[in-house]
């Protein structure tokens, strides 16, 4: 029987080797770099945004959990709950969208509306949701971002800035007066 002093010097090397190729997968910068990426959860982390983003993205995990808590605390119903739940997972998704598409840390003020909550946004006679098409202005006041399934569809809109509703205001208003005015005349 050999004994344990026998076998560590020829086991060293190859303990040696073993343990430097874990150190290497575990140091690596492309090992931290999908540490970073994924929390504990298996979802992608938010360090790829900037503090903008993150911090939106806090608020609306901050928002899931006052539901979370109401619904503990039997305060709203399981239907207000999953609709909640499900808008701020449409709102997560968009700002999401926004900020990898542009790759800027901005985002505009963001709504998400079921189709019978349109009337929240726009009044009584809100557009038809089948009317909508990504990109349009609506009432000079909103953008169409496009819709987003969670559970349910949600129509996601950004709220114009102010400079961006004057602006909208301005050439709905030269339209009216180009519109009415007469040609004049070549000489």
């Amino acid at each position: 029987m050999v004994t344990l002093k026998g076998r560590l010097p020829a086991l060293l090397p190859t303990l040696l080797i073993v343990a430097l190729i874990l150190l290497l997968l575990v140091c690596s910068p492309s090992a931290a770099r999908a540490n970073q990426a994924f929390n504990q959860t298996g979802q992608r982390s938010e360090e790829e945004f900037g503090p903008v983003v993150r911090a939106y993205l806090g608020y609306l995990r901050n928002e899931q959990e006052v539901v979370d808590d109401r619904v503990s605390r039997r305060e709203v119903s399981p239907t207000y709950y999953r609709h909640n739940s499900n808008r701020i997972k449409a709102l997560r998704q968009m700002a999401i969208r926004l900020a990898r598409e542009t790759h800027n840390d901005y985002l505009p003020e963001l709504e998400a509306v079921s189709a019978g909550e349109l009337g929240l946004l726009f009044g009584p006679q809100p557009p038809a949701p089948s009317s909508l098409k990504p990109g349009e202005i609506v009432r000079n006041t909103f953008r169409f971002l496009g819709v987003v399934r969670s559970g349910e569809v949600f129509y996601l809109f950004a709220r114009l800035d102010p400079y961006e509703q004057a602006e909208q205001a301005e050439k709905a208003l030269s339209t009216k007066t180009e519109g009415g005015r007469p040609e004049k005349n070549q000489r």
